[in-house]
Parts: C-alpha cells; structure tokens; sequence
C-alpha cells in the first residue's frame, strides 16, 4: 500500500500551457482546469472564453478528457502487487471495466527503484484515455501533464491532499479509527497501542485521529509512546509490536492500522509468549480476505475496496463520457468486523 510515484515527461513546448491559457483568459489556471474537466461551477461567459482560447491554440477540448476515445484502455497505476490490498482494488477496477468493454493496462512503480518512474509516460505509450492512479502522491506538474495530454485521472486512496477539482476516491479511514478504538475501550482496555502506516499518508493520519479521538472521548489520556508508525506492511507490524511490548507498560491492546500490520503483530504477540485475544488483543484495519482464516480471526475494520475500484474506473469512464462527478471526492463507508482477536484485558496477575 505505501508508495510514493513521481517522474516528468519531456517538456513540450509546442503544446500551450494551463497558465499561458489562463493569462489570455484573464482568469486563474484553476478556472481553466475547471473547464477542462466539465465543471458546472465556472460563469457562462468565461466558459466560453476559455474554451475560444483552447481552440484557438488547439488544446485538447474543449474538456481535454471529454475527446472521443481513442483505444478503450486506461492505465492503473500501482505501487505494487506484493500486497492483497492491491489485488482488491485491481479486482474492481477490472470487473467495472470489463462491464463497459473497456481493457485496463496495469502498471507498477516503486519507490525503491533505482531509477525515478515516470507513469505519466503510460498513457502515451498505450494510447490510453484515463489513469487510475492508487496510492501515489501528486504534483501540480504532474497533474498539468496528464491535462496537457487531454488524460483523465482518478485517485485512490491518494497520498497526499489533492487538488479539489481532482476526483478521488477512499474511505471513511477515521470513523474507522474511532470505531477500532471504541471497540477496544467497551471491552475494557485503556493501554492501547496505535500502530499507524507512514505518518505522512493521509489514511493513516485519519486513523491515528479517530484513535486519539475516541480516547479522548473516554477520557483516556493519549500516551505518545503508545503511537507507532509503520510500513502497512507483515515486517512494519512486527517490528512496532515488539516496541511496544518491551515498554514498561505495554499495551493490553494494539491498533495495527492494516490487517498486514495485524498479522505481524500475532507473531511479536507469540514471541514475547503472549496468547491473542487471552494476553493481547489485535485489531486491523482492511479485511482482506484472509483476515477469517488466521488464528484466531482477525477483528478488523472492513473497507471495501473492491467496490473503492469500482467506483474509480467508473468515476474515471464518466469522465470520459464528459460528465463530471457531482463530487470530487468519494468516500465510502468503512465497518467494524469483531471476530476473535479480540476479548477483555487479562488481569494482571494472571499474566
């Protein structure tokens, strides 16, 4: 899940820019993007200026990524496959594809790469008409080349903020926090450990503050040495587990923040000799499909993220068809699943 992409295409200078339009338009670059993508909320008057200029300097439009389609593919871009979460968000988007005879090319990148990958070079390569691009961060430079291309873009589950007029799509990641969080507390804990993704992704800053804020709610004092940061993945779990347990007063309980995070806290949990639910209780965070068959099964926090790819390529196909999304942002609902990683805390002194 954590990844960042970035990369440039080679400058055009052929092609007019977003902020050469917006000069001669007498407006912002904003306004113009507002009008590329078939937002409703830009004047008559300057609707019609603004799409003069863009025929005149030929740019891709009016609506650069309302123009007829051209192969029937779009590019979804991935950090990587090594997880379920991404096989899940893959297995929408193709299955809404496929019922609109539309292919979908799949790409990696990583940040670990030994060279910068440019994914705004895909579309071009492929002839494609729209990206779908999951956990990545986005610059405005960016984003002004895949405009300047006529490309369409959606987000999932975006790494950083984007822009407003940007469509996203992601979940309800702090009602899922607090809802974990409150789990645990009517169960009775109150040392409770937080183990979040990379601190600078938005989804794990929305499910550090649901957690902090149903402790809050209880009246629970926030332990900063009970907030950890890890990677989402099996190794980030085990390691930030295996601080907390070592504290002076561990928790009796861990927030894993993903269910990949959850899997490596049961092994700290067994190697420091501790039973789960009995001495520990875990919670995680996704409900991948194998969180049912661990033992014991996983209490987790569900978010749908086949149907988050779903309604990214059906998002990113409305676009393309020139109706823009009612709302940029999309964020579907998330749901607490109590299976049997979770129980009262032990006693101490039957520990």
């Amino acid at each position: 899940m954590p990844a960042s992409a970035t990369g440039d295409l080679p400058d055009r200078p052929s092609r007019p820019t977003l902020a050469l339009i917006a000069a001669e338009a007498g407006v912002s670059q904003a306004t113009v993007s507002k009008v590329l993508n078939g937002r409703t909320d830009v004047a008559a008057s300057t609707r019609e200026r603004v799409e003069a200029l863009l025929r005149t300097h030929n740019y891709p439009g009016p609506g650069g990524v309302r123009r007829a389609r051209r192969s029937g593919l779009v590019d979804l871009v991935l950090a990587g496959l090594d997880s379920p979460w991404a096989v899940e968000i893959l297995r929408g988007v193709e299955a809404e594809c496929a019922e609109h005879g539309t292919g979908v090319v799949v790409s990696l990148v990583r940040e670990d790469d030994a060279r910068p990958p440019s994914w705004q070079n895909l579309p071009a390569l492929h002839h494609s008409d729209g990206v779908i691009l999951v956990t990545s961060r986005m610059t405005r430079r960016q984003r002004e080349q895949l405009e300047r291309a006529g490309v369409a873009l959606v987000l999932v589950d975006p790494v950083n903020l984007p822009d407003t007029d940007i469509a996203s799509v992601g979940a309800t990641n702090w009602a899922g926090g607090l809802a974990a969080t409150e789990h645990l507390l009517a169960l009775g804990h109150r040392r409770i450990g937080m183990i979040g993704g990379p601190a600078d992704m938005l989804c794990t800053q929305a499910r550090v503050d649901g957690y902090r804020s149903a402790l809050e709610r209880a009246g629970v004092e926030v332990d900063r040495d009970l907030v950890r940061y890890g990677d989402f993945h099996h190794e980030g779990g085990f390691a930030r587990t295996r601080e907390l347990l070592e504290l002076p007063s561990p928790p009796t309980a861990v927030f894993a923040g993903s269910d990949q995070q959850a899997m490596g806290a049961y092994q700290a949990a067994r190697l420091a000799g501790l039973r789960v639910p009995e001495d520990l209780s875990v919670v995680g965070f996704d409900d991948l499909p194998t969180c049912e068959w661990l033992s014991p099964p996983l209490t987790t926090v569900r978010q749908p993220l086949e149907e988050m790819g779903r309604v990214a390529a059906r998002t990113l196909l409305q676009l393309l068809d020139g109706r823009p999304p009612l709302t940029p942002r999309v964020e579907l609902a998330t749901e607490l699943r109590v299976r049997g990683s979770t129980a009262p805390p032990c006693p101490p002194e039957d520990r």
